[in-house]
């Protein structure tokens, strides 16, 4: 009976646009669905993280590192890891996790892309406190794409933003087994809106969120997982001088000056009220979520509004102020 109806176009095509029409009648009621637990998660209890141990990569700036000081005010101790570079600021940022609240900081320098390195800053963490309750996946790159740049230099991409999570996910397992412990990543909205100029990046992303969606039925109830799929966040990583740095498009404007971004510190602050209260996914900027519908069940009108605003937009950022 299947076969009958999929092979054939109209009765195919007829299929889609009944489903539709159902899913757009019965949508006030997912709305009211997603309104209730919207408000509902507002009074939710958050874990107590006194006491509990996180391990945060790529702490030393951005995101990671307001991250590390929204844990520290709750008195969590801190592992934090970055890869040593002249700008890596681990101990500077352990002293103020400290002074915070944090009873305990270790930072310790590694390269994510490196296996033995992500089992090794694993193994420390877990022998100096003697338990790991929270991973927390941040450690990324995001040079910007193009077809004229040499395409060699865009290799290690997937090696920091996938392998990069992947590695010390699987070394952590074991002791978040132990702890009930929780897993954060920090994937992208890239990895699902498909935006152009991040076509490595963002193909970096959507294996993230594969993995760890996949990845959450094998693991749980024992350990939760939440994916955070963010927009543009005013860090450096959207930065003109960052985009030059990586080797990506060179950018005369940071991008914070033609799209809209959230500022940093409410979006740390949201990741881990969310991942405390046991979120299985956060989007930050929210108005983000109403895209993924868009592309989702209209995805010509998505692509002609992304082929204008994306297009103009890069047209002014290549272009000094």
């Amino acid at each position: 009976m299947y076969d009958t109806c999929f092979n054939n176009s109209f009765t195919n095509g007829l299929l889609f646009y009944v489903l539709l029409l159902l899913l757009i009648l019965i949508s006030p009621l997912l709305f009211i669905w997603e309104l209730i637990i919207t408000i509902r998660s507002s009074f939710q209890r958050h874990e107590n993280m006194s006491g509990k141990v996180v391990l945060i990569t790529g702490a030393s700036s951005g995101i990671g590192e307001l991250m590390a000081y929204e844990y520290a005010k709750r008195g969590a101790n801190l592992a934090i890891t970055s890869i040593e570079e002249p700008e890596s600021r681990l101990e500077q940022i352990a002293r103020t996790a400290r002074e915070l609240g944090s009873p305990d900081v270790l930072f310790l320098f590694a390269d994510v892309s490196k296996i033995d390195e992500c089992r090794k800053f694993v193994d420390d963490t877990v022998k100096h406190f003697g338990q790991l309750d929270h991973l927390v996946c941040n450690a990324g790159v995001g040079p910007i794409y193009s077809l004229d740049i040499d395409i060699s230099k865009f290799e290690p991409v997937m090696d920091i933003n996938f392998w990069g999570s992947v590695y010390p996910t699987h070394f952590a397992i074991p002791h978040l087994m132990k702890t009930n412990g929780k897993i954060l990543v920090n994937a992208s909205s890239s990895g699902v809106l498909n935006v152009p100029k991040a076509g490595v990046y963002g193909a970096s992303k959507a294996a993230l969120i594969s993995f760890y969606e996949s990845l959450r039925h094998e693991v749980a109830p024992k350990i939760a997982i939440t994916i955070v799929t963010l927009g543009f966040i005013k860090t450096n990583i959207i930065t003109s001088k960052y985009s030059t740095s990586t080797g990506g498009v060179s950018l005369r404007r940071d991008i914070g000056a033609v799209y809209p971004t959230m500022g940093p510190e409410a979006c740390a602050k949201a990741l881990v009220d969310g991942v405390c209260k046991g979120e299985t996914s956060i989007t930050q900027p929210r108005f983000i979520k109403a895209l993924y519908l868009i592309k989702c069940l209209f995805p010509e009108v998505y692509t002609y509004y992304i082929n204008i605003y994306f297009a103009s937009g890069f047209d002014k950022l290549q272009k000094s102020a």
